[in-house]
């Protein structure tokens, strides 16, 4: 009786946390709606659908990750570092890059849309990517290799590739970057990144926890950039979601009643190459208790059905209504109000991302609530919002998102050597977090849709929303961290020294002195 009142209590606070998140986005598009973008009634009804099927994903989401995913990627970590065998540590880490990636469900909706390249080379070598990137994040944090460093270099290699590409080519390759670190990749690699700090045991490991995601990033871009370089595609050819039309509820209910076997499969096979690694590791390695493992499968329950929920409401519901929104707003008298309704979108969407809320609670807790989960929030909105304007400007004016992006990471990597460096690390992760499944399936179509309004290029110009969405945050966090570091300077130089202070110095733990000397 008890587990079930905990149980209940636990989908009531996700439950609370979701409605949170998605109903401000409700409220924007009724708004549009009943305004200046009329839409269709069975649009609007798909819409409503597909919020609720959101939320109610959400609420099994954020509970089963908590339960079994983050529980999982921290044991497989501790476990590899354990063995203290660099080739095998490698081999595990690339394969489960490998496999995570391969699960992911946003990778097959990039892979359809790149026409040029067959979908099964472009998952395979994002994939590869992935695995690979993993590893370098992984040998980073065992032999204390600087994230800065590391990132400069990569990015310039990244965008040293990019003058060898097709310009049609660019804006889905740097989409690539946040498309692949979503619901399923963000939580086993952020707790696999806690499972291995938590070997090491000494004062930086926690920071070096935070970091994998940004390296695993990058994988995907250089990737899909070298593909480019060998397929040189020369035309991406755009095909625009159906909008719903039902001319009565039976009609409306068959849009999501096809929906729903379509991504019960999806997220099935997604979550399989994970189930299968975990399942090998357990029988020959772990041997964890008979209960813990009946928890964490409950908890893979909980995900699948969220998972499943969650991309039938956004696929079915947000898809289409994101890129007739889009249509009607670029076909208006004023096409530039879309860069002020994109930003306000932008600010509250993000928060309906589900890697989000993993990536948010997690910091609160390893910086024991010195970087809030609100704090986080409020930078990575901001951060959504400016990347949301910058990219309706660049469908009405047709800017080439290199513009934006070389001079966004050159300020973002700059800075990194004067910001702390967890935020550094935790900046770089959420560049890639906060552009997940809301952002490809909501904001890009709504791109897509004003793109097509004005007369644009959609491969050019609606495409490289995602990379606009990853790149701000960078920017933003690290901000935050250059705030906090002000603040913390300006403290100590008014703090008097006292007697009672000087013996708690004396007398204070190794571990307590090493964080007085930081702070």
């Amino acid at each position: 009786m008890h587990a079930k009142t905990m149980l209940l209590e636990k989908l009531k606070e996700k439950l609370r946390e979701a409605l949170v998140a998605v109903l401000p986005i409700i409220v924007i598009v009724l708004f549009l709606c009943f305004s200046v973008a009329p839409i269709s009634p069975s649009i609007l009804l798909c819409f409503l659908i597909g919020a609720v099927l959101l939320i109610l994903g959400m609420m099994f989401f954020t509970l089963g990750a908590e339960v079994s995913m983050t529980p999982m990627g921290e044991k497989v970590g501790t476990c590899m570092t354990k063995s203290k065998k660099l080739t095998v540590i490698v081999l595990l880490s690339f394969l489960l890059g490998f496999i995570i990636t391969v699960s992911e469900p946003d990778l097959q909706v990039l892979a359809g849309q790149v026409p040029s390249i067959p979908s099964g080379i472009l998952i395979g070598a994002v994939a590869g990517g992935v695995g690979f990137f993993l590893v370098i994040a992984l040998l980073r944090m065992l032999f204390r290799i600087p994230l800065p460093p590391l990132l400069i270099f990569f990015y310039i290699l990244v965008f040293v590739l990019a003058l060898f590409v097709p310009d049609d080519f660019l804006s889905v390759a740097f989409d690539s970057g946040g498309v692949t670190t979503g619901p399923m990749t963000v939580p086993f690699i952020m707790a696999l990144g806690l499972g291995v700090a938590a070997i090491r045991n000494d004062r930086h490991a926690a920071d070096d926890s935070f970091g994998l995601v940004a390296l695993c990033s990058i994988g995907p871009i250089v990737s899909v950039l070298i593909l480019g370089m060998i397929y040189r595609p020369g035309n991406n050819s755009y095909v625009p979601p159906a909008i719903p039309s039902a001319n009565d509820s039976v009609e409306l209910w068959s849009l999501f009643h096809q929906g729903f076997p379509t991504y019960i499969a999806e997220i099935a096979v997604s979550l399989f190459p994970i189930i299968l690694f975990f399942g090998l590791f357990q029988a020959f390695v772990l041997r964890l208790s008979k209960r813990t493992l009946s928890k964490m499968s409950i908890g893979l329950v909980y995900t699948y059905i969220g998972l499943v929920l969650f991309m039938t409401g956004v696929n079915v519901g947000f898809m289409p209504a994101g890129n007739y929104l889009g249509q009607i707003l670029g076909s208006s008298s004023n096409p530039w109000f879309l860069i002020p309704i994109a930003m306000v979108m932008g600010f509250f969407i993000v928060k309906a991302e589900p890697a989000v809320y993993v990536l948010n609670k997690q910091v609160e807790e390893i910086t024991d609530g010195a970087i809030s989960a609100k704090s986080m929030g409020t930078c990575l909105s901001a951060g959504v919002a400016i990347s949301l304007g910058i990219a309706m400007l660049r469908v009405l004016t047709g800017i080439s998102v290199m513009w934006f992006l070389v001079p966004g990471y050159a300020f973002a990597l700059g800075i990194s050597f004067f910001v702390p460096k967890i935020y550094t690390a935790i900046a770089f992760d959420s560049g890639g977090v906060a552009s997940g499944p809301m952002t490809a399936a909501f904001l890009l179509p709504l791109a897509q849709g004003a793109c097509s309004s004005v007369g644009g290029n959609i491969v050019t110009d609606a495409f490289g929303i995602v990379a606009m969405v990853a790149m701000t945050p960078l920017i933003t966090i690290q901000l935050l961290g250059l705030l906090s570091q002000r603040r913390a300077a300006a403290g100590n130089r008014n703090r008097r020294v006292t007697p009672h202070t000087d013996v708690f110095a004396v007398t204070a733990t190794p571990e307590t002195q090493d964080l007085i000397i930081e702070l």
